[in-house]
């Protein structure tokens, strides 16, 4: 017993001396390289005297970005998240300055842009080789995590001996292409649970398809909240507030999530001993990170919403790592969007501007975050956890759902969920990992691009009002925009906070929802019937469902009560769409009942608008800049995936097709349901495969996230 012990203060003293030989090595090799920076007087030194300030410079720096980096974070909490990362250089340059200057040789220096240089080399390394060693030594690893484990529960109550459950969520991840994706081998970790390796599966695959609004605000509000009765689109116009509603906006989220509570009258799928990571709603958890509807919030509790951030970036490896891996993404972006724009790729939209930014954003600085404060959660023992993954779904946007690109992210996602479930067996209880998505995507080109106008120009010429010679990009409403702008203080879309009428007649408000648009009327305070639409513009309805690249049109009717048109002057009630499902018949099962729900919806538009489907390649147009878009019906963007534990009951239960994210609430909440019995759906025990870590993630475990 006592041996054992001394073995391992011995090896952890040989492991830190091991890193500080590497970490001083590091800075005489920086020093020889680049000119700024010197570790001897300007009269020189010899070899040994300029080894002895290297040893001591580079165990200074550890030490004080051991005991003074967390205490810097933490006075930063009013910095924007996405700044701290720009400032991780800066900061670890000043603890060099302070390295430097604390050597008691009083020899060397540095320049202040070399020792941000200097410093990130240095963190890197030293991570590196700590790491590298901690894997290497299984016993060292496992009581790593089991001390972290203890600290996260410590002044808690004991950890339930109940299995947790972890509900992952690969935004966009339609269910054919997560299937395409298993055979092809770019998700080894998703083949071998689903047995396609020969050994044993462990889960099931299952397909469910979502509501009209095949959004991630519909979707998950119906998810974790049980309700998204009246969330008829990613964005839309409320006649009673003359506001615009959208979805990612943080005012909006904190509404609807408040609206889905009053109808439910239930907090939420994570109310009891829940963390809710990177998403847009809450869920009723207690413990929430980067939420976006409480990110509207500056001060006090709202400060947990950018929370996640600070954590993870308490660890300047970390720091360093993201940092880097961000600038790289930005760069292969700009690579990759430059050979399609080389190779004149079809269809293609624009990838300039900011969006580099916020494609590293979603695909590492989300991502490494969101990874993170999960395997914290599961090794502080947390009941349920659900995180949104955003990475796939803002690539696709942009390079399409099957491009190179985005099976590329799909990749790394696989290597996060081979990560979590590396770690599960550290945790202090079992944990069941499900991983779903929201929704698929669906390819195609713009309705600009194609047609040379926006829905926007063609709906102001079906009112006979002028139309603009060139047409307007409709911008993209893409997730990791919101929260971006969210880390930086910024989380209003500008020029969607509000319509006025002006005067008696006010121009149409038009928006677009991937290939769903909404046109409405705010000088009538009621949804508009078709007899007073005709009566109004005579020529709108037909001027949309006559247009090659209009599906079909939902409008009210006195008459019936709600009617779908299509071209050629077809037309069906309602309430006649399962006898005669009109134009609908080519978007597939699930169609009408989809349509006639949101008819019911107090906030639907005057005028819905799907857009065109073809269903032998599965396009739709967008009327947003996207070429992989969802939110509204046809193609892929319904298909969304479940994949659970074969431990839990089956989703469906007697074949019945899950439909709605509603329905997916119920079965989550039944599974939970069944983990607090601890106990299998044939009344027999066992584990699962399952997840965790923590925020301060052990320097192999952090790196292995990485791809």
């Amino acid at each position: 017993m006592g041996g054992g012990r001394w073995r391992r203060v011995a090896g952890q003293i040989g492991r830190s001396v091991t890193v500080w030989a590497v970490s001083t090595v590091t800075m005489l090799a920086l020093a020889g390289i680049l000119p700024d920076f010197r570790l001897q007087s300007p009269d020189g030194d010899s070899p040994t005297d300029i080894a002895v300030t290297a040893a001591l410079g580079a165990g200074a720096f550890g030490l004080l970005s051991a005991l003074v980096w967390p205490l810097l974070v933490r006075l930063l909490l009013l910095v924007p998240a996405l700044v701290l990362g720009l400032l991780v250089f800066f900061l670890n340059g000043g603890l060099l300055f302070l390295a430097l200057d604390l050597n008691p040789t009083t020899r060397g220096g540095v320049a202040p842009e070399t020792a941000v240089v200097v410093a990130a080399v240095m963190s890197a390394v030293a991570s590196a080789t700590g790491g590298a060693l901690a894997v290497r030594d299984d016993d060292a690893y496992r009581r790593r995590l089991s001390r972290l484990a203890h600290r996260r529960r410590r002044g808690g109550p004991p950890c339930p001996s109940a299995p947790g459950t972890v509900f992952l969520q690969l935004d966009g991840v339609g269910h054919d292409v997560l299937r395409d994706a298993v055979a092809d081998g770019t998700l080894p970790t998703v083949a071998r649970w689903l047995g396609r390796d020969g050994a044993p599966a462990t889960h099931r695959l299952d397909l469910w398809r979502t509501d009209w609004s095949s959004q991630t605000g519909a979707s998950q509000l119906g998810i974790l909240h049980g309700s998204n009765h009246d969330v008829p689109a990613f964005r839309w116009y409320e006649k009673d507030s003359g506001e615009v509603v959208v979805c990612n906006r943080p005012a909006s989220a904190a509404a609807l999530q408040r609206r889905a509570v009053e109808r439910t009258g239930d907090g939420g799928l994570l109310a009891e001993d829940g963390a809710s990571r990177g998403n847009l709603f809450s869920g009723g958890a207690g413990e929430q990170a980067l939420v976006l509807s409480i990110a509207a919030r500056r001060r006090g509790p709202g400060t947990r919403s950018r929370a996640g951030y600070f954590a993870y970036f308490s660890d300047p490896a970390n720091a360093v790592r993201t940092a880097m891996s961000f600038a790289a993404e930005v760069c292969r972006e700009i690579g990759q969007s430059t050979r399609a724009r080389l190779r004149k790729d079809r269809p293609r939209v624009s990838r300039g501007g900011l969006y580099p930014l916020v494609r590293a954003f979603a695909t590492v600085v989300e991502r490494d975050v969101v990874v993170a404060a999960v395997m914290g959660d599961m090794l502080a023992g947390r009941t349920a956890v659900y995180a949104d993954l955003v990475a796939y779904d803002e690539v696709a946007h942009h390079s399409g759902p099957r491009s190179r690109d985005a099976a590329r992210v799909l990749r790394r996602l696989d290597r996060c969920l081979a990560l979590i479930e590396k770690v599960a067996e550290h945790t202090p209880r079992e944990y069941r990992l499900v991983v779903l998505s929201d929704h698929g995507q669906s390819p195609g080109e713009t309705f600009r691009t194609r047609y040379g106008l926006t829905l926007g120009d063609l709906v102001r010429a079906g009112c006979g009002l002028p139309v603009p010679r060139r047409a307007r990009r409709t911008r993209s409403g893409a997730e990791a925009r919101a929260a971006v702008r969210a880390a930086l203080h910024r989380p209003v879309e500008e020029g969607e906070e509000r319509y006025r009428p002006a005067g008696r007649r006010s121009e149409p408000v038009v928006l677009a929802s991937g290939n769903l648009g909404l046109v409405s009327f705010p000088d009538v305070p009621h949804r508009m019937s078709r007899e007073e639409i005709d009566a109004r513009h005579p020529a709108l309805l037909p001027t949309l469902a006559n247009h090659p690249g209009i599906g079909f049109l939902l409008v009210r009717s006195e008459r019936h009560g709600g009617v779908v048109l299509g071209a050629h002057g077809a037309e069906t009630p309602v309430d006649r769409l399962d006898e005669d499902p009109g134009p609908l018949a080519v978007f597939g099962p699930g169609a009408a009942e989809a349509v006639r729900r949101t008819h019911g919806f107090p906030h639907t538009a005057d005028i819905m608008v799907n857009s065109f489907h073809d269903p032998a390649d599965g396009e739709v147009l967008a009327f947003e800049e996207q070429i992989g878009s969802h939110g509204g019906l046809g193609g892929a963007q319904s298909r969304a995936f479940l994949l659970s534990p074969l431990v839990l009951s089956a989703p469906g239960g007697e074949g019945s097709a899950l439909v709605g994210a509603e329905r997916v609430h119920r079965v989550l909440r039944r599974w939970l349901r069944e983990a607090r019995g601890a106990r299998t759906p044939d009344g027999t025990a066992g584990p699962v495969p399952g997840a965790g870590a923590s925020p301060a993630v052990p320097d192999g475990l952090a790196r292995d996230a990485r791809p």
